[in-house]
């Protein structure tokens, strides 16, 4: 069995209400929960939440709906620990049946096709060394060479020491010139079941991936955390999934 596990909760301090906010007709969270029921090797699709609202879309579309404990739903909490919540409920609603790979969703992250998560899907299938495979986006401005933190003065130093990405001398301001920086934009996380029951043992800063990572390639993928990311997510999902075209 291959489910899918998206993970919303209520409250959002950069965004209040983010995951239900309407984007070219359609609440936030309709989308990544609509790329899972469209992918065709997808069997079950869940919802862990403790908003009303974002249940009431998910039984709209007959997503099954596992309601999170309070602890799981504050600010603190982690998104590794809700998914090992999710995971295990899963487990107990389907006895008896070996879970071969999860696809682990956002209700803020809608960009990702069904086409993308049938391709990491079948890169897991193939390679049993691959824990699992992630969307990732280049975002060469974003370089770490370009990170900065203040200093005891409130001044701006390097948030990365420099001798990191080789001699000093050697670097400049060209954006490219470290090669290609790519993120894990959190549209899609696909891992098989071990990278759930040994979340200690995986990469930080989101462990559920494990160690070994298949990059699956898109533009301009992200996480919507505020309301200028809105236009982004809009632009994405008409030149990528054809929405609002008319």
């Amino acid at each position: 069995m291959i489910p899918t596990l998206l993970l919303g909760r209520k409250g959002s301090r950069g965004f209040p209400g983010k995951n239900t906010y309407e984007v070219l007709g359609h609440p936030l969270a309709y989308y990544p929960m609509k790329v899972a029921l469209d992918t065709p090797e997808v069997d079950r699709v869940y919802l862990s939440t403790d908003d009303p609202k974002l249940m009431k879309i998910a039984e709209d579309l007959q997503v099954e709906v596992i309601v999170r404990p309070p602890e799981l739903c504050n600010s603190e909490a982690l998104g590794e620990d809700a998914y090992e919540h999710g995971y295990q409920e899963i487990k107990k609603l389907n006895p008896g049946q070996p879970i071969e790979l999860v696809v682990l969703l956002f209700c803020n992250a809608v960009t990702v096709a069904p086409q993308t998560v049938s391709q990491g899907i079948q890169v897991l299938k193939e390679r049993p060394e691959v824990d699992s495979a992630v969307t990732v986006s280049r975002y060469n401005m974003w370089s770490p060479l370009r990170a900065r933190k203040l200093d005891e003065k409130g001044l701006l130093k390097p948030f990365v020491p420099f001798e990191v990405f080789g001699d000093p001398k050697t670097l400049n301001c060209d954006r490219d010139s470290q090669g290609d920086v790519l993120f894990a934009d959190m549209g899609l996380s696909i891992v098989k079941p071990r990278c759930l029951e040994n979340m200690a043992e995986g990469l930080l800063p989101q462990k559920w991936m494990g160690q070994n990572i298949y990059p699956l390639y898109q533009e301009a993928g992200c996480d919507v955390d505020y309301e200028w990311q809105i236009p982004g997510v809009e632009w994405w999902l008409k030149n990528y999934r054809g929405m609002g075209a008319e």
